[in-house]
């Protein structure tokens, strides 16, 4: 049975089904979605929700924001910025990076976004912008984000070196909350303009916020038909709309009782033509409501497959495209849901309905949270590995690396060696499992065994985010899907901290976590000299570890010390490997 909700339909097991139906009768206007937009925190869990509210608020498309980013980007244009460079994290890159991604092309202003502090990454950033022609947006929330900071410092720097330090500040704009350490820095340093964030806007709900809407109009994207389409998706989900034919309670609900019924694994399936929409959203769910030992895990990037692969901890949420045909991907979605998995099924009319589902998207997380008991608005979890870096930093004022107890196994290949490092007490349990002689390929393959039914495998890659080490993972994913059955996810770090990062230390523990780092060839200094970005990066790794093992969360580390590229292919071989190794075993086990 397929059922309608305005540009969606649904196809649900019976009981998820009646489910979702039943928990609508309290999401009434007079009900809790009342009392949503009244910003009750009692709709959540009583604390300071109420607070966190103002995304509800979309701005007008003719008013006074819009007038002011429309006038700032034509006098950037005529004083010869042809390009611009956004420096942020989380919530502040992610929105931009997906509009860059959804509407760059020709006809539009080029915008490059750098959230890393991997210094290959930063180093092929730098080579490709035009210092002398690019405008810098340093985007940042609470204006003290550790890796934007480092950023905005190199490039102020760099920018100070060819055009004089009066000059440097007119290349830069802020974005960030009124009274942040940023916005009295570029009061300081003469910023061309600063464009405050709403304080009762968090970073991930900010899409529809000077943080989302100055890079889209930077492209050259028609704001005012982005907010017009956003505003209609609010008159949709506002506080009068019954909640069978809210978009965004209805999409809530789903999200919310699938994973309250063992279906956390939300698979998120986009059109082409949306490219991006994925990663905004992956951040949104993930540090909403991964938390207090629950929540929902998204998956992006995954390619549909035979059903006959995916267990029953899946939701699949596709959103397809105006009249993009997509035979293929329907035909996957039809044989999911035939072979009982729920599929819910989004339509944008175009590229500029993305606005639209930013807001459902922001709605129904909000929603979700409610259903899970979780407060959607913060992430402690994040906190705790920004403070357990902070720490590391602190002890190594110099330019060395963090550091880390003795590696369990060594492997060499023909560009490198190879290092695998746990923490206890997981490594004594991988230890028994293995022997104390085992090889590290016998490691690697004692801790993907550790999947099991309900689990999922994540590689949180703190390398250079590029398309060959993208490609190589990617693969790696998918063997590990094929071969195990589990939900898998790729993330680069330090990117993934502001997003993921919380989900995989305060939500289900049932993740089987393989961390890459690497010895960088070439580090570059920070502004200051006092650290590298090389430094921060290990630090930022190992903090990581250092709060998922005190959450005791199953990771194993492989650092590669030598070429990258041909240690993943050697990572990649050894996962193969060891799938292969599992698949003869169960073989060879009796049936019953």
């Amino acid at each position: 049975m397929t059922e309608k909700k305005l540009t969606g339909e649904v196809d649900a097991p019976p009981a998820l089904r009646e489910a979702v139906e039943k928990a609508a009768a309290a999401w009434s206007p007079a009900g809790l979605l009342g009392r949503l937009w009244e910003r009750d925190p009692t709709v959540w869990t009583g604390g300071d929700e109420g607070r966190w509210l103002g995304w509800l608020d979309v701005p007008h498309p003719d008013g006074a924001e819009v007038r002011r980013l429309e006038a700032f980007v034509d006098q950037a244009r005529r004083d010869g910025f042809v390009s611009t460079a956004l420096l942020g994290m989380g919530g502040s890159s992610l929105c931009p990076e997906m509009l860059q991604r959804i509407f760059g092309g020709a006809g539009s202003s080029e915008l490059r976004v750098l959230d890393s502090t991997d210094p290959a990454q930063l180093r092929g950033f730098e080579a490709q912008i035009d210092l002398d022609r690019t405008l810098f947006v340093v985007s940042s929330k609470s204006g003290t984000t550790l890796e934007t900071s480092l950023l905005h410092a190199h490039f102020f720097e760099r920018v100070r070196q060819r055009a004089g330090g009066e000059a440097a500040g007119a290349r830069f704009v802020a974005v960030t909350d009124a009274g942040s350490a940023l916005d009295r820095l570029a009061t300081e340093r003469g910023f061309r303009a600063v464009f405050h964030g709403e304080a009762s806007i968090g970073g991930r709900y900010s899409a529809l916020s000077y943080f989302g809407l100055l890079p889209a109009a930077l492209i050259g994207i028609d704001v005012r038909l982005l907010l017009d389409r956003a505003q209609a998706m609010v008159e949709a989900c506002g506080s009068e709309s019954p909640a069978s034919s809210n978009p965004g309670v209805q999409l809530g609900l789903w999200l919310g009782l699938a994973a309250r019924a063992g279906r956390n694994k939300t698979t998120l399936v986009t059109a082409p033509g949306l490219d991006g929409l994925g990663s905004w959203i992956e951040q949104l769910l993930a540090e909403s409501t991964g938390k207090d030992g629950v929540g929902i895990i998204p998956v992006d990037g995954e390619r549909l497959d035979d059903p006959a692969i995916y267990r029953d901890d899946r939701l699949f949420v596709s959103t397809a495209l105006g009249d993009e045909p997509d035979a293929g991907r329907e035909r996957a979605l039809d044989a999911l849901s035939r072979a009982g998995h729920p599929v819910v099924r989004l339509h944008a009319h175009d590229r500029h309905d993305v606005a639209a589902e930013c807001f459902r998207w922001e709605l129904a997380t909000a929603v979700a949270g409610a259903v899970l008991g979780v407060h959607p608005f913060d992430q402690p979890d994040v906190e705790a590995s920004k403070a357990a870096t902070r720490a590391i930093t602190s002890r190594e004022p110099g330019s060395g690396r963090a550091a880390a107890a003795g590696p369990v196994a060594e492997l060499a290949w023909d560009a490198g060696v190879m290092r695998a490092y746990a923490a206890r007490p997981y490594s004594a349990a991988l230890r028994r499992s293995v022997g104390a002689e085992a090889s590290l390929a016998q490691w690697v393959a004692a801790h993907i065994r550790r999947l099991r039914p309900g689990s999922y495998f994540a590689v949180l890659a703190y390398l250079e985010m590029c398309e060959p080490y993208r490609r190589i993972l990617e693969d790696l994913r998918h063997q590990v899907r094929a071969a195990m059955r589990v939900a898998t996810t790729v993330g680069f770090g330090p990117r993934f901290l502001h997003s993921t990062g919380q989900a995989h230390k305060g939500g289900p523990a049932d993740g089987v976590f393989l961390v890459l780092t690497c010895t960088d060839v070439i580090d570059v200094a920070a502004a200051d000299g006092a650290l590298t970005f090389g430094t921060v990066k290990d630090a930022q790794a190992a903090g990581d570890c250092a709060v998922l093992a005190a959450r005791r969360r199953r990771w194993l580390r492989l650092h590669l010390d030598g070429d990258v590229g041909s240690g993943l292919a050697a990572v990649a071989s050894i996962v193969a490997e060891a799938l292969a190794a599992g698949a003869r075993g169960r073989r060879r086990v009796p049936a019953r």
